[in-house]
């Protein structure tokens, strides 16, 4: 009977118990299958050349009785006993008015005579046909085949009698049957020894990914599991694999995304709560200039939010959602809204008729923030160029300033986080540093990359370069 907890014992077996046993209960199964269907049909075998064999000594006996001529019913049966050879595991005797009157010769090893309930079966049925039939005694069960023997002028009943003992020629099978047996047995203990071995190679993987989930922690998800192979298990090894990837990515953006608004967000905070301190409720000037102040710091906190926001998604696969877009279209949507960004002279130096694949949002987003640095970092009345163009099997979006450009040393990090130039802290421009760096998630979510070259005092170019995904062409519809 099941007890309630079996279930949970079960479940606390590890993988490579669960697939020996399965394995196991597998292979004995077959294997006790196919030695019974074996068994059984053997068995149906032994009974029909059993039979043969009876058939085949009652034909013999016939044959013989018949050479014998007319003379009495004993007589017959005695010169035919006598001729007649049966199979080394048969026994012959007949019987006269159901007294058995003569009995095989000494050389013959079955004695049916020493069996009184065989004999007694036997007796009875004699006055009967031939037949063939089974007897089970006490001692043995005997396949039976009799023929009536009648002399013409004799009135006596005669009974040729041949039987097998079934037991002895199943023995054989049984002594094969039990050799299988134990041969099963065998097999089936190498099987488990050989089988739980190469169970644990193939599984040793599963205990390197045991161990490394319990050595990681909320600090440590840099290790990984080695890969071997390239079976299912190798498969689920760089699954997980991409899995701690991920997760590492996350709380490595999360780290920086709380490291970051507590570093940005604390100076407003600092300088909205001094400034309140400090008000004099009672002047109305400086209660005004104190909400004017710290309505601009809240502003300036809301944007700061914005960009770390975006910046915090910039990790998740939807962060990009490609779909067919116009280039050409997206050159004049960006042109149309950059006119309300300043007094500049806008221009278009080239347009991309070309539609590929790509985020039509986040590419206007990234575009039009080059053009807000553009303004800002330009007087007013100046041009500013944007342009597309489809090269190779890549699409570049730029925008060109003749503004302040970018100071050398500033190249190499202006994407970075929370950097702005030094040219903007000595103009006293506005930022928080984040702009570039998300145009630069942009680009790298779609595979790409922002390029930047300037002289300062001259003017500056940026460039978005992507990879020109091309829209799949729809399958035609079969009539």
């Amino acid at each position: 009977m099941t007890t309630p907890d079996a279930p949970g014992r079960l479940a606390r077996l590890s993988v490579r118990t669960k697939v020996m046993g399965v394995l196991l209960a597998l292979t004995a199964l077959g294997l006790a299958v196919a030695g019974l269907a074996t068994y059984l049909l053997q068995r149906e075998r032994t009974d029909e050349r059993i039979d043969d064999s009876l058939t085949r000594t009652v034909t013999e006996f016939r044959q013989t009785a018949a050479r014998a001529g007319q003379g009495a019913v004993v007589d017959v049966l005695r010169s035919a006993l006598q001729q007649t050879v049966p199979a080394p595991s048969e026994g012959t005797i007949a019987f006269v008015d159901g007294t058995p009157t003569w009995y095989a010769p000494r050389t013959v090893r079955v004695r049916l005579e020493e069996d009184p309930q065989l004999v007694a079966a036997l007796a009875a049925a004699t006055g009967s046909g031939a037949r063939l039939t089974t007897i089970a005694t006490d001692r043995a069960t005997y396949r039976v085949a009799t023929a009536p023997v009648r002399v013409e002028g004799d009135p006596a009943d005669g009974l040729y009698v041949v039987a097998t003992v079934r037991g002895q020629e199943l023995a054989a099978l049984e002594s094969t049957w039990r050799t299988y047996a134990l041969v099963a047995l065998g097999a089936l203990v190498v099987l488990a020894v050989v089988g739980w071995l190469l169970i644990g190679r193939v599984l040793r993987p599963l205990d390197h990914l045991r161990s490394t989930a319990q050595r990681i922690s909320e600090t440590d998800l840099a290790e990984r599991i080695p890969v071997s192979g390239h079976d299912d298990v190798a498969e689920l090894t760089r699954t997980v694999n991409a899995m701690l990837d991920r997760l590492e990515s996350s709380f490595t953006g999360q780290r920086r995304l709380l490291d970051d608004v507590g570093h940005e967000l604390r100076t407003p905070l600092t300088i909205i709560g001094g400034h309140l301190e400090l008000m004099d409720v009672a002047d109305t000037d400086d209660v005004s200039a104190t909400r004017a102040l710290a309505l601009d710091e809240v502003d300036r906190m809301r944007g700061l939010v914005d960009d770390l926001l975006v910046l915090a998604r910039t990790d998740r696969p939807d962060f990009v959602r490609p779909a067919p877009t116009a280039i050409g279209i997206l050159t004049d949507d960006v042109l149309d809204k950059a006119r309300a960004l300043g007094d500049r002279v806008w221009r278009v130096a080239d347009r991309a008729d070309v539609e590929v694949e790509a985020d039509t949002a986040r590419l206007t987003q990234a575009w039009l923030q080059l053009v807000s640095n553009a303004v800002k970092f330009s007087a007013p009345g100046s041009p500013v160029t944007l342009g597309s163009a489809s090269v190779d099997d890549r699409v570049r979006l730029w925008v060109h300033d003749e503004g302040r450009g970018i100071a050398p040393a500033d190249l190499d990090r202006i994407f970075d986080r929370f950097v702005r130039g030094r040219d903007a802290h000595d103009a006293g421009i506005e930022g928080s540093g984040l702009g570039l760096a998300i145009v630069a998630a942009i680009a790298a979510g779609h595979g790409g990359r922002v390029d930047v070259t300037s002289t300062p005092g001259v003017g500056s170019t940026f460039v978005i370069d992507l990879p020109a995904r091309p829209v799949p062409t729809p399958l035609e519809e079969v009539p």
